[in-house]
């Protein structure tokens, strides 16, 4: 069965040492460049509309939740400048997904597991409502590792302060595992089976083979790699900002937003990847086998004139969330301006999030 074109269109309209493999990092670290202007308030070019911080660089937006009324956004974010480095977790919320109000920063490096950095991750809302995050540190090693913190008071609708596990990191490359320590990131919210297991993809590739690594855990705390993949591709190199959803089987249009956990015989999936070859966001439908942990879309990467993408402009890094308050799927992702270095420098930011959702049709 194919899952109908309206309601993909509905949903869509909404990142060498001990043993492990060898470096292969591709960001570009700009360490001694400095923003220039912090004037936004005269720029044609900034939005009126889409997400922006007043001044410097953003790029992934991160663990986006809805908590206590409130949306909350995280975002990767540069507080020196308007060019990649330096990253944290920046965070805003908002009633409404459209005006916005910064917040202190959630998530800094301040643990030997992240010190060199907090990169992308996801948020996933616990039973009982209690929201946690996964996110990828770097260590002392420079190696990519998967960490967890958790709100400091689960009373404050703002979510303030963000404490961080003591037993980080989580997941890590070792010398037995097979997992490129410099392609390891960007954990996707997990998603919990009727086993009773937590389950969770990781972005990777070995050599030229993209892959998303799937781990489990019963408490969110100890995670054990699978066995295999849930799904890999040859030829499509790093796997950044992996997602994974459920979508209805419907033959006309819907609106219905799925919670991530959902499976079931009416349910088809969505694996979406960015491509750090390409640097567009693409995704493929399919089935996912539970019991088996494995994604079999309809049509792979290996026939390109198939592989879907979200938009046909600069669209990458995106996320998914559901709200289950209204039974939709909002989409968020990044788009980049293009512009040069030291034209970013000069006007004092870079990038933008563009967010859509499943009612809008």
């Amino acid at each position: 069965m194919a899952i109908s074109p309206i309601l993909l269109l509905a949903i869509l309209s909404l990142i060498y040492g001990n043993g492990v493999l060898p470096i292969e990092a591709t960001h570009h670290v700009y360490r001694n460049l400095q923003t220039l202007s912090s004037d936004s308030s005269d720029q044609p070019y900034r939005t009126a509309y889409h997400f922006q911080p007043r001044k410097n660089w953003i790029n992934d937006p991160n663990g986006p939740m809805r908590y206590k009324g409130l949306y909350h956004l995280f975002y990767q974010y540069n507080p020196k400048g308007a060019v990649w480095g330096n990253i944290v977790w920046a965070h805003s919320i908002s009633n409404d997904l459209v005006n916005w109000t910064p917040l202190d920063h959630a998530i800094y490096p301040s643990q030997p597991s992240d010190i060199n950095g907090c990169w992308s991750g996801s948020a996933t809302i616990l039973p009982g409502g209690k929201p946690a995050i996964l996110y990828t540190g770097i260590n002392p090693n420079k190696h990519q590792v998967q960490n967890l913190a958790i709100p400091k008071n689960m009373s404050d609708p703002l979510l303030r302060e963000w404490v961080k596990s003591p037993k980080n990191p989580l997941m890590a490359p070792t010398s037995s595992n097979n997992i490129n320590s410099s392609s390891f990131r960007d954990p996707t919210t997990a998603w919990l089976g009727k086993d009773g297991y937590w389950r969770v993809l990781i972005g990777s590739k070995i050599h030229t083979r993209g892959m998303a690594i799937l781990y489990k855990s019963k408490n969110f705390v100890n995670w054990v790699q699978a066995k295999q993949p849930l799904h890999s591709a040859e030829g499509t190199g790093m796997w950044e900002c992996p997602d994974f959803y459920p979508v209805l089987d419907n033959k006309g249009p819907s609106t219905i937003g799925l919670d991530t956990s959902v499976n079931g015989d009416n349910v088809r999936h969505v694996l979406k990847v960015s491509l750090d070859d390409t640097k567009h966001d693409h995704y493929l439908i399919g089935t996912y086998d539970i019991a088996k942990d494995i994604f079999t879309p309809d049509n792979g990467f290996e026939d390109s004139q198939t592989v879907l993408r979200y938009d046909y402009g600069k669209y990458y890094a995106s996320k998914t969330i559901f709200e289950d308050g209204k039974n939709r799927r909002v989409l968020l992702g990044w788009v980049n301006e293009s512009s040069s270095v030291p034209d970013d420098i000069k006007k004092g930011w870079a990038g933008i999030h563009v967010s859509f959702d499943s009612s809008i049709s």
